[in-house]
């Protein structure tokens, strides 16, 4: 008895260790991590970096790059550079917080549904299946159309329709831990439901889940950059890189004044990629059959 409550109770700094270890050896994952902390970096530090303000207007309307502007000024005036600095805080706070929002909602639900089976997982699974059966992009800019697009409102509504992927995958690791030795020791020592379920049958699925999130992260900044693209996302003059591209959809733009498309385009990609790259690593590293 004395052994099992040990080994409940230590933290698996072995495995921890070794997955780290897995992690450093994906070259593209390590890139993609410094390429993503750069990215945090630049966003925190955004009014130092700034060149000039992102709602400044000049007179130099749609000028090309030039020392006073590394990378030209837009269709009113201001500053290219700037704007895709402070769109940086734009993308990842939507990344960030709707991941946060939706994993800890669906976590929460996963693991009630797995571990008290019966009709309450009847229930979640039904309530699970009709968010699943709805057209995401058209369901949010109906909600969002409705509503009003806000920063608040698109990661709220990004959020209510993402959380049933990691329900469905929490449910299906916690059913496969239910049935093993330390679950049944931790309910021979007396531990409370919300302690055997927190302590230690959550950190034994928490590797599918951080990989998830991750991906999340890049599928909600697509998200928010294509809802902005198509005006309903983040409203100008507040940057988002999304609306960047979409003031910049004519001809005219695209052929002669790349300076005004490029440049979002290539960080949309690059901090998509850097995090999906991320997402490999992890997925690899905390894959108990790697």
């Amino acid at each position: 008895m004395a052994d099992s409550r040990q080994h409940l109770e230590t933290a698996p700094e072995n495995g921890l260790r070794q997955a780290a270890r897995r992690f450093a050896r994906h070259k593209l994952a390590v890139l993609g991590l410094l390429a993503t902390l750069l990215l945090a970096a630049a966003a925190i530090l955004a009014p130092w970096l700034m060149p000039h303000s992102p709602y400044a207007v000049t007179a130099q309307f749609s000028a090309p790059p030039s020392a006073a502007h590394w990378l030209g000024t837009d269709q009113v005036g201001r500053d290219v550079l700037s704007r895709l600095i402070i769109a940086a805080r734009v993308s990842l706070i939507v990344g960030f917080a709707t991941v946060a929002i939706y994993v800890a909602f669906g976590t929460l639900v996963g693991l009630i549904s797995a571990y008290f089976g019966g009709w309450i997982d009847a229930a979640i699974m039904r309530l699970t299946d009709m968010f699943l059966a709805f057209p995401f992009m058209m369901v949010i800019l109906v909600i969002v159309s409705a509503v009003g697009a806000s920063l608040p409102t698109i990661v709220a509504v990004i959020a209510l329709f993402s959380w049933p992927s990691v329900a469905l995958l929490v449910r299906g690791n916690v059913l496969s831990l239910k049935a093993q030795d330390f679950v049944t020791a931790g309910r021979a020592l007396g531990y409370s439901t919300p302690r055997l379920l927190f302590r230690h049958v959550l950190p034994n699925t928490a590797g599918p889940i951080i990989v998830n999130a991750t991906f999340g992260i890049a599928s909600a900044i697509l998200s928010e950059a294509g809802l902005s693209f198509l005006g309903m996302g983040v409203q100008p003059p507040t940057a988002s890189w999304g609306n960047m591209l979409s003031e910049a959809q004519s001809l005219t733009v695209l052929t002669e004044q790349p300076w005004l498309w490029i440049p979002a385009g290539s960080m949309l990609l690059v901090t998509v990629l850097a995090i999906n790259f991320v997402g490999d690593g992890l997925r690899d590293a905390l894959d108990p059959k790697a």
